[in-house]
């Protein structure tokens, strides 16, 4: 499995009317792609607007044609060259939910002589309980190698919550082909 985030950071007073109308025209074309779990189309919009992808892999090699491909292209094209975020995952949990309408990410550090093994432990206990919470589509935990930090994706089906822990987003489109 392989899982990656971008984010495009995106001028106040950008039109994101613009944005939902592209996610309306270009998330269903996600919904039959091969070798992937999903891919949630997000956005901020209070404090700066910005516009991301989270994508869950099962197979790395269907995410690395993506990222050299013709479909990457048009965000190339559209955006520039993202900094891609890349991440392997550890545990994948599929909740209740028959839908997302926010996703929220958390992250911690792996510290130097931390004990790796127990952290990771906690966190998993945490994903099985978000898992068997009714509002929870799916939550994964994932090991960020570059920066050494751990990072949990929860999509919930209930509206963005400020208070809900970690950085979250509006998901105005969930493809969920493998999931």
């Amino acid at each position: 499995m392989f899982a990656k985030q971008y984010s495009h950071r995106l001028p106040a007073d950008y039109d994101m009317g613009v944005i939902r109308r592209r996610v309306a025209q270009l998330g269903p074309l996600w919904d039959h792609a091969d070798g992937l779990l999903f891919k949630a189309f997000i956005a901020q919009e209070n404090g700066g607007n910005v516009y991301a992808s989270v994508y869950l892999w099962s197979d790395p090699l269907q995410a690395a044609d993506f990222l050299l491909g013709e479909r990457f292209q048009k965000v190339l094209d559209s955006f520039g060259r993202p900094h891609v975020e890349s991440w392997l995952p550890l545990e994948v949990r599929r909740g209740p939910a028959q839908r997302a309408l926010s996703l929220y990410r958390e992250e911690w550090p792996l510290e130097p002589g931390a004990d790796r093994a127990a952290i990771v432990a906690a966190a998993t206990a945490r994903n099985q309980q978000l898992a068997q919470s009714s509002d929870t589509f799916a939550v994964f935990l994932a090991l960020d190698v570059q920066a050494w930090r751990l990072i949990r994706i929860t999509l919930s089906a209930e509206a963005l919550n400020v208070q809900r822990p970690g950085t979250g987003y509006q998901v105005w489109y969930l493809a969920h082909p493998g999931i």
